[in-house]
């Protein structure tokens, strides 16, 4: 990752203070991370879900590039780093109790899923509700914006 400065998040105060107050005062979990939903900042389009840990939060404030934290592989990552595709962000919110992040970006490239699709959200429960769902998944998007074959070289 690049190297900008970390910041040094507010300690969190009164309940009143972080549920209404006018500082950011992230609560990340036990596991140090924050889920962050980011939406297209055009269309309104829900992208993706990440999660972000202080120092992925940081970075995309400083940077107005997002940043999340990778679970699976345990490091920091900007989205974009490898295809291409970065997510600015256009604003950044914070929901009541601070404990989830929404950012609108706009996208290089016009996609933010790692298959290939403009959303990761590209598929929908075919059935709902029904208690006898055969639990078949219609799609959404009916191509690929990129061919991660091509993208990834791993």
């Amino acid at each position: 990752m690049e190297n900008t400065t970390i910041l040094s998040f507010p300690s969190r105060g009164s309940l009143e203070e972080f549920e209404e107050g006018n500082e950011l005062q992230p609560k990340f979990d036990e596991n140090g991370l924050i889920p962050c939903v980011t939406q297209d900042a055009s269309s309104g389009e829900v992208l993706m879900l990440g999660f972000m840990n202080a120092e992925a939060l940081s970075a995309s404030i400083c940077t107005g590039l997002a940043h999340y934290y990778s679970r699976s592989r345990k490091k920091i990552w900007k989205k974009g780093e490898e295809s291409g595709l970065f997510q600015h962000i256009k604003a950044l919110l914070i929901d009541d109790d601070q404990d989830c992040v929404l950012i609108k970006v706009e996208v290089d490239g016009g996609a933010s899923c790692h298959v290939g699709y403009r959303s990761c959200f590209f598929r929908q429960l075919s059935k709902l509700p029904d208690a006898e769902t055969n639990f078949e998944l219609t799609f959404l998007e009916t191509k690929k914006v990129f061919d991660p074959k091509q993208v990834y070289q791993h």
